[in-house]
């Protein structure tokens, strides 16, 4: 028994049965510069924001992602037979923060018994709890890898890495085909997404809602309105440095009241808004001719992600409208199918949002710990299960027009 709710012991190799062949094997790079452009965009195209090699390198120029942060980069190249068939942005970390799938128990665990957990290996889109692919391979080569073989590249790179552990966050539907294994650590967790069902307006979208949830809706967006609050759009290859710098001492102060510091400076985001521009979007809220507060939103080919958000004083419902309402707004006026707000949220259900699973998959080197923990995310996954079926039975959908 190793503590901390985790106990018991399994030992054996996750691929002691399988073929070899062919020979899959993983190389590290301490930099995305040291990966073309060119080339990291043909395995990863160029539809999501978060996985451009602009956005990468944007955090690492402006010094978020790097070893005094914690975020040393150590991105994968994934060569088949010595080819180069993928890569996947990937991090060696020294703490737990930005990720949002959290595991600060298992470290404590660890502590408690005298264990190192970090460094490990996190192959993830630093601060963004957003799903998509991760390991961004050739098709071809997808269908000549199964589980067992990346498995068994991953813990080899986290041995010659000096790591404890791999840990693939927040990935698609085509990446968890292929890290599904009878002995794989897989975690749940759940979100909050909005989905356009073809609406050709706000009220389009309202008169699906109930009509108790379609009244709330419209008194809090009044409410905003009746305290003299508008908003001011811009779209982010016409949004100026004076607007961006406003928006930065927003998204500052959300930080600065939890008592964190930002996980983002205000160089990323001018890097972000000069090489990203036709992706980026910013919602302003304005009230007596200054700026009160504000959302920045990222727009992939057929989602809305809402990232960034803050204000320095708080006023009545304005989270609600400038992060969802305008966001909703925003996503159907562009005809995108999905809006995707951020991480956790319980309030979003009410207000449209449908509860989704999330995914990641952990590889544990010790093979104590990695029993435990593969029998805590088990027992943790019925309960998230659990909880996303309750919550899709209290969407505020009228049952003729019911998301579930």
């Amino acid at each position: 028994m190793i503590g901390t709710g985790f106990a018991g012991m399994v030992t054996g190799d996750l691929s002691h049965h399988d073929n070899p062949m062919p020979d899959l094997t993983l190389h590290t790079v301490d930099s995305i510069s040291d990966i073309p452009q060119a080339t990291w965009e043909r395995f990863s195209g160029t539809t999501s924001p978060f996985l451009r090699h602009q956005f990468l390198q944007a955090l690492e120029e402006s010094g978020c992602t790097s070893p005094t942060t914690g975020w040393a980069p150590c991105h994968l190249k994934i060569l088949l037979d010595d080819e180069l068939v993928g890569l996947a942005p990937g991090y060696l970390k020294s703490h737990s923060m930005g990720e949002y799938v959290f595991d600060w128990a298992w470290a404590d665990a660890y502590r408690h018994h005298g264990q190192d957990y970090y460094p490990k290996l996190v192959i993830a889109v630093p601060f963004t709890p957003s799903q998509g692919a991760r390991l961004l391979l050739a098709p071809q080569a997808r269908d000549r890898i199964n589980a067992a073989m990346l498995h068994r590249a991953l813990d080899t790179s986290i041995r010659d890495l000096g790591a404890h552990s791999w840990h693939l966050l927040f990935p698609d539907a085509t990446d968890q085909a292929l890290l599904e294994h009878p002995r794989a650590i897989h975690r749940l967790g759940c979100q909050f997404h909005w989905h356009n069902r073809g609406y050709s307006d706000f009220d389009g979208f309202l008169a699906t809602l109930t009509s108790r949830k379609r009244k709330s809706i419209k008194r809090e967006r009044r409410q905003v309105k009746d305290q003299g609050i508008r908003f001011r759009h811009y779209p982010g290859d016409e949004l100026p440095d004076t607007v961006l710098d406003t928006f930065y001492r927003f998204y500052q102060a959300t930080y600065h009241k939890r008592g964190q510091r930002p996980y983002l400076n205000p160089a990323f985001f001018r890097l972000l808004r000069d090489r990203q521009g036709e992706q980026l979007y910013l919602v302003m809220a304005e009230q007596d001719g200054r700026f009160i507060a504000g959302a920045l939103f990222l727009l992939g080919s057929d989602t809305l992600y809402g990232r960034y958000w803050g204000c320095l004083q708080e006023f009545n419902h304005l989270h609600f409208e400038t992060c969802y309402y305008q966001g909703i707004e925003l996503a159907i006026a562009r005809g995108l199918n999905t809006f995707d707000a951020g991480a956790q949220g319980e309030h979003k259900l009410i207000r449209g949002f449908t509860p989704e699973l999330t995914h990641s998959w952990h590889g544990i080197a010790h093979p104590g710990f990695r029993a435990a923990i593969h029998r805590f995310c088990d027992e943790e996954a019925a309960q998230v299960a659990q909880y996303r079926d309750d919550a899709l039975g209290a969407l505020p959908y009228r049952a003729e027009t019911s998301q579930q």
